[in-house]
Order: structure tokens, then sequence, then C-alpha cells
């Protein structure tokens, strides 16, 4: 079963570039510079999971795989890892609930100083999850969490909120992503003011949020990725961080969640739409009881 987003990985044109972007916008330094295969990648490690960003790099089938959607779709989100715990047995189950996925096999990054990473992954058939690449990766072999990303300067990024998903069939979204992947569904609601219905899907602390919308007639057109949400501890601290790195910021405004605030990043790195939010509020203490 599903027990966490493992990572988002991004397809990018020019690794140097996007890794220059993302280290200044997250405010934190990749812990792992590598790749094999045909493809280069950077990986910026969170506590809830960790951003991913590929580009082809010599020969390879990956980096032909890479190159081939990078022709097609542009920069931007690639693909949504998750964590799933008997990754054997969950893809013999996927099998049976009508979703194809590849057999679990290794696959490995050599840092640029020479050091591996192995991590055993399958890959279910886009075709069965709208069109989206979805990955499953197995816990690590020996336990041992990779380590965090470095914080560079002040008020950096803490952790992944939420990915964003655009749909035009949300009942679709409900069978693949939650009677299929099984993932927890916490809200399905309709908001005739934002034109939207919107499914949030939980995975480990992290969201998948589905967006349709209304106006729009249900169609068997594939899902896109949308955008990325990120938390900080201090958005107005964040906001002006970024905004003194160069990036086309927003005014800090209140969030849709009750005692939230967040600003919009315009100008994010491979073009990926990016919402920065404060930390969650704390809960209302319980009234007591009358003496």
């Amino acid at each position: 079963m599903i027990t966490a987003l493992d990572h988002v990985a991004l397809a990018v044109r020019d690794l140097d570039a996007a890794v220059e972007g993302y280290s200044r916008l997250l405010g934190v330094a990749p812990n792992w510079l590598g790749g094999d295969g045909g493809a280069r990648h950077a990986w910026f490690q969170f506590p809830d999971m960790a951003l991913d960003v590929i580009s082809p790099h010599g020969e390879g089938a990956f980096g032909d795989r890479l190159r081939g959607h990078l022709e097609a779709h542009g920069e931007g989100i690639w693909a949504v890892a998750f964590t799933a715990s008997d990754l054997d047995g969950f893809q013999t189950l996927l099998g049976r609930r009508g979703l194809r996925a590849t057999p679990p096999a290794l696959t490995r990054s050599t840092h640029d100083d020479g050091r591996k990473r192995y991590w055993l992954g399958s890959n279910p058939h886009p075709g069965d999850t709208g069109g989206l690449q979805v990955l499953l990766i197995a816990p690590p072999r020996d336990g041992v969490a990779w380590p965090l990303s470095e914080p560079t300067g002040e008020a950096p990024v803490t952790r992944l909120d939420h990915v964003v998903v655009r749909t035009p069939n949300p009942e679709r979204a409900l069978a693949i992503w939650g009677a299929k992947l099984g993932l927890d569904l916490r809200l399905d609601r309709s908001n005739a003011q934002w034109g939207a219905r919107q499914l949030f899907f939980k995975a480990g602390d992290s969201v998948v949020e589905f967006g349709a919308s209304l106006a729009a007639p249900v169609s068997a057109d594939p899902d896109s990725f949308g955008g990325l949400a990120w938390r900080v501890d201090d958005p107005d601290a964040a906001r002006r961080r970024l905004a003194e790195a160069g990036f086309d910021v927003s005014e800090l405004r209140t969030g849709r969640k009750p005692g939230t605030q967040v600003f919009t990043v315009r100008d994010a790195p491979a073009g990926v739409p990016t919402l920065i939010l404060s930390a969650e509020p704390a809960p209302s203490p319980a009234p007591r009881e009358p003496a």
C-alpha cells in the first residue's frame, strides 16, 4: 500500500540553471548531484518528500525518454512518486484492480563524487492513471532515510504542502487514485464561487489535489500536472527573501484555509506554478467545561 509521497520529479533542459533557480527558491541546497542511464539529476530532500530535478545527459534509455517528454510537453512536473510498502505485493494487487505496472526493478544513481544510490521502483502504465506518470518506490532497503537538504539562508521552505493536478474527469480520478491506488480521500467539494470541484487525497504528510472545472463538460482527455504548494514558517520573510533574490512574487494574502497566509511565485524555474503557504495554524484549545 502507499504510505507517503516519495518525490516529485521535474523534467528540465538545463540542469545547472534549474538547480540554481530551485536552490534560490527553496532556500536549501541539493543533497545529491549525479545520474545514470542518460540523465543527470539533483535531489532536494525535505521531511515529507523530495524534489528531483532531472535533465537528459548523454546516451541512455532514460535520457531518450526524457527528451521525448520534453519535446512533447516542455519543462515542468514529469512524475509523482509514492512510497509503497511491500512493493511486490502491491504491484500484484494493482494488477488485480486493473492497473498495469512494471515488475519492481532497481534504479541506480551515481553521484558526481562516485557514491551510488539504489532504489526499487515500479511504473504504473500512464494509460491506467489518467495519462499521468506515477512511480512507486519501495522504502530504503537499510531503513535509513536520506539526509535532509541543508538551508542556505533565511526563511527556507520546510516541506511540500500539496501537488495540484488538473482533471477533466473527477469521477475517473476518484476511481484511479482512491479505489485503485488506495490513497485516502479527505475531501470532495464543489465551490460555485471558484467554479471548481476539488478532490484532496492524502499520502503521508502531503496532499494530491485534483481540480476540475464546473463549467467544462466531463471528458476522457488526460489529466495534467498543475503546480506545487510549499510550506514556510515565516511567509513574510520568505516573500522578502525571494523578492531580493529576483523572483516575481505577489503580495501576501489571506489563504483559503483559515489562519494561513499565501503568496505566489510567478516565475518559478521550469515554469511550475508555485504557491508559498504559511505553516499550519495551531489548533484552538478545546473549551473548558464550566466549574
